[in-house]
C-alpha cells in the first residue's frame, strides 16, 4: 500500500476543498499521484453530488445583480441555513447572479447549461462541485431578468446576509428620462413596499384571468347568499374586486411608507424628484423557498432510533 505523507494531504486538502480522509483515500487509491488523486475526487465527489440529490433543499438565498438597465435574480437552495451562510456557497450564488445578468440569460435551465469563459464549466458543474466540497445538495432552482429600454432597474433584498443576497430579493423596473441615481433610490422604495406589500401583479389588466374569475364566482355565491336582487349583487361582486385589486396589485395598492398614497398616484409625483415623467415598467418578487413543500422530522426520535 502507498504511504502518503501529511503534507500530501494537506496539499490535496487545499486544492480540492474535499475532506481529509477523502484526500488520504484519494492519495493512496492512486499511488500518491496527486493529478490522479484529484481526477479521482471531482468523480467522486460527483457521485456524492448525485446520492445527494433527493435531498430536499429549501433553505439558501435569493441573490441579485444589476447592471445599469438590466437585473438578474436567482434562487440558489442548499438543505441548511448554515450552508447559506457558508463564504464559498454566497460566492457561487452571487457569481451566478452576475453571469446571468451580463449574460443576459433569464430561463433557469439555459443559466444551469451555460458555460463560465473563465472556467470553462457550466453552472451545473459548478453547482456539482460546490455540493462535493460542502457535502449539501444545492439546487439553482428559478432565475428571472428584468430590463428597462432607459433608465434603471433598481433592486433591494431584505435582511441581507451577504450583499446583494438575503431571503426576500426585489428587482423593479424604472423607465424615465430623469435623474439614473434619483430614480435608483425611488425605485428601491417600490421595492421595499413590494417586500411588505406583496403584490401579485403590475396593472389590473396582469391578473391571471381565470384567477379573478375564481375570485368573482367566490363573491357572487356570499353575495347571492344575502338574498338580495341580482342587480345588486353584481355590486356588491364589483365592490369585492375593487377591493381585491387594491390587495394584490401594485399600482392600486396604498403605500405602505404613508399607509394613504395609492402607487400609482406615488408613481406620478415621482416625476417632481426625478425630474422626468417616470413609469414602473415591471418588477420581480423572490421570496426563498416559496412553494418548496419542506421536510419535518422528530429530532428526538432520529436520536432514539439511532441509540436502539
Amino acid at each position: 500500500m502507498t504511504q502518503v505523507t501529511a503534507e500530501q494531504i494537506k496539499n490535496l486538502r487545499e486544492t480540492t476543498g474535499a475532506g481529509m480522509l477523502d484526500c488520504r483515500k484519494a492519495l493512496t487509491e492512486n499511488g500518491g499521484n496527486m493529478e490522479e488523486a484529484i481526477d479521482w475526487l471531482r468523480k467522486k465527489g460527483l457521485s456524492a453530488a448525485a446520492k445527494k440529490s433527493g435531498r430536499i433543499a429549501a433553505e439558501g438565498v435569493v441573490a441579485v445583480a444589476v447592471e445599469g438597465t438590466r437585473g438578474a435574480v436567482i434562487e440558489l437552495n442548499a438543505e441548511t441555513d448554515f450552508v447559506a451562510r457558508n463564504e464559498q456557497f454566497q460566492q457561487l450564488a452571487g457569481g451566478i447572479a452576475i453571469f446571468a445578468v451580463r449574460e443576459n440569460i433569464s430561463d433557469v435551465e439555459a443559466l444551469k447549461n451555460a458555460k463560465c469563459p473563465k472556467t470553462g464549466l457550466s453552472i451545473s458543474d459548478q453547482i456539482a462541485n460546490a455540493i462535493a466540497t460542502i457535502g449539501e445538495n444545492m439546487t439553482l432552482r428559478r432565475s428571472a431578468m428584468l430590463s428597462v429600454s432607459k433608465g434603471v432597474v433598481a433592486s433591494y433584498v431584505h435582511n441581507a446576509v451577504a450583499p446583494g443576497m438575503g431571503k426576500i430579493a426585489i428587482l423593479v423596473g424604472v423607465e424615465t428620462d430623469g435623474d439614473v441615481a434619483k430614480a435608483e433610490a425611488f425605485g428601491k422604495q417600490i421595492a421595499m413596499h413590494i417586500a411588505a406589500a406583496r403584490p401579485d401583479a403590475l396593472t389590473t389588466a396582469d391578473i391571471d384571468a381565470a384567477k379573478l374569475e375564481r375570485e368573482r364566482a367566490v363573491y357572487r355565491e356570499k353575495a347571492q347568499a344575502s338574498g338580495k336582487p341580482a342587480e345588486i349583487v353584481e355590486k356588491m361582486v364589483e365592490g369585492n374586486v375593487r377591493k381585491y385589486y387594491e390587495e394584490v396589485v401594485l399600482l392600486e395598492q396604498v403605500f405602505v411608507v404613508d399607509g394613504k398614497t395609492k402607487i400609482s398616484q406615488v408613481i406620478a409625483e415621482a416625476a417632481k424628484t426625478v425630474g422626468a415623467p417616470v413609469k414602473i415598467t415591471g418588477f420581480v418578487s423572490y421570496r426563498l423557498g416559496e412553494g418548496i413543500e419542506k421536510a419535518t422530522s422528530d429530532f428526538a426520535a432520529e436520536v432514539a432510533a439511532m441509540s436502539a
